[in-house]
């Protein structure tokens, strides 16, 4: 661990905290712009959700300019999505224009949530690559808090109708320094490799403090030479229908948990159950910060605990906590409990599908197919997450207790399919969890036909 793999590592995460700074800055404006463009609760979830669509459209597309332009490069792009995106919506001059400023940013949030993470595990040494690869969803959390504190603070200069343009313009200020920071820092050695520009990843092996460096460089030779001569499988093939189907089931839970829906419309919720908005702000830094502590707390259990007794653990604790919202708002009660009720959901969402998701997606496809696979998996979680960010604040329109019910119910659901069909994948080998799904023998079965 030298100087410039560490300022490698944070730089490559700091991709993740504008990821959670953009996607949740959203919550602290949402009343500024239902005034400001008289939106009714239908047009307020295209407004908010137009991102999350350009987020699913990034993360698919951004594999294939990574390939061409490297890491580093591509993250670059993302950068320069975000300055693009936070400037725009600060300038916005109608309601037009922010929606095609927020899609644009969206797809700065989607390719750096693929991108961050591949830059940052290739660069990464073997033993520390968990740890140093967690740090981006640590920062994801760490830019939702921010993004929360942000607009605690515009919120105290009671700014009016402008409000709105300094809370979605002050990401602008992160996505320079990111910019900025990308140009300090070196192409992966794996990359370069593809491009067969040896010397060039020998010098950054080299300076980036790897102990045997001409061992490590002809590892990755040799590995990129294999993947070359390995044929492109399809992954629509019946052997691969388990794997598929939790992989799209995970990513899809992971929304119908409702996490981000609160998330985007934290203030908003605070607002339906008669909280003023400072006080509805204040409460959003707590509900960030819980978030963060609890993400911290999670990284550090999930390989002892083990991926499915957290879902589990997490399910039934997200059922107790989303009734109990349910509940308040249809007593109608104007209760402090509404906050403790989302911090004990956050809590349990944070230790289960916040920490178990992405993991358990990137371990249960064999290795040809593991891109695609991921890709299945973060496809169905961002496709979700957009349909429930347009509708929810429809739902809530009518009932503000029923999306929580919903989300409540969902919960339940995936505690009965988890604990009857989810494999458990703690402590085993990527070629073992394989094994476990009959890959290894339907791929010899075919080979007989």
């Amino acid at each position: 661990m030298n100087r410039i793999l560490v300022k490698s590592t944070l730089v490559g995460a700091l991709g993740g905290l504008l990821f959670g700074f953009d996607t949740a800055v959203i919550a602290g404006s949402t009343r500024s712009l239902t005034h400001t463009f008289s939106l009714t609760p239908f047009w307020l979830g295209v407004t908010v959700s137009v991102a999350l669509w350009g987020t699913a459209i990034g993360a698919l597309s951004s594999g294939e300019l990574g390939e061409r332009l490297g890491g580093r490069g591509a993250l670059r792009v993302m950068a320069a999505l975000y300055l693009i995106s936070s400037l725009g919506c600060a300038f916005a001059w109608n309601w037009d224009a922010l929606l095609v400023f927020r899609f644009i940013g969206g797809l700065g949030i989607g390719g750096s949530s693929v991108l961050g993470p591949v830059y940052i595990a290739e660069m990464s040494p073997a033993k520390w690559r968990g740890r140093m690869v967690g740090l981006f969803q640590v920062m994801v959390v760490t830019g939702i808090l921010i993004a929360y504190f942000s607009n605690f603070c515009v919120a105290q200069f009671h700014l009016g109708n402008a409000e709105w343009h300094w809370q979605l313009g002050i990401p602008a200020l992160p996505a320079l320094l990111f910019l900025i920071l990308l140009y300090g820092i070196p192409r992966s050695s794996r990359w370069l490799v593809t491009q067969n520009r040896v010397e060039e990843a020998r010098e950054v092996l080299a300076m980036i403090g790897t102990p045997d460096t001409e061992a490590e460089l002809n590892e990755i030779v040799r590995s990129v030479h294999r993947d070359r001569s390995q044929k492109r499988e399809a992954i629509l093939q019946r052997k691969y229908l388990f794997p598929i189907f939790l992989a799209v089931a995970t990513g899809m839970f992971n929304q119908l948990a409702g996490i981000n829906a609160i998330l985007y419309y934290l203030n908003s919720i605070f607002a339906s159950a008669g909280f003023n908005q400072m006080s509805s702000s204040g409460q959003a830094v707590i509900i960030g910060f819980t978030n963060l502590v609890a993400t911290l707390f999670a990284m550090s259990i999930i390989d002892k605990v083990g991926r499915k007794k957290l879902l589990l653990v997490g399910a039934v604790g997200m059922i107790f906590c989303l009734g109990g919202v349910g509940w308040l708002f249809q007593s109608g009660a104007r209760s402090a409990w509404l906050l403790w009720l989302l911090v004990g959901y956050i809590i349990f969402f944070a230790i289960s599908q916040g920490a178990v998701v992405w993991v358990y997606i990137s371990e249960i496809f064999p290795n040809k197919v593991r891109a695609k696979g991921q890709s299945l998996g973060a496809s169905a979680n961002w496709i979700t997450n957009a349909l429930i960010a347009w509708f929810f604040p429809l739902v809530a329109a009518r009932s503000h207790a029923m999306p929580f019910y919903g989300f409540a119910a969902m919960m339940a659901l995936q505690f009965v399919l988890v604990l009857w069909l989810w494999p458990e994948t703690k402590g085993a080998t990527l070629e073992q969890i394989q094994a476990r799904f009959k890959i290894d023998l339907l791929e010899g079965d075919a080979s007989h036909k």
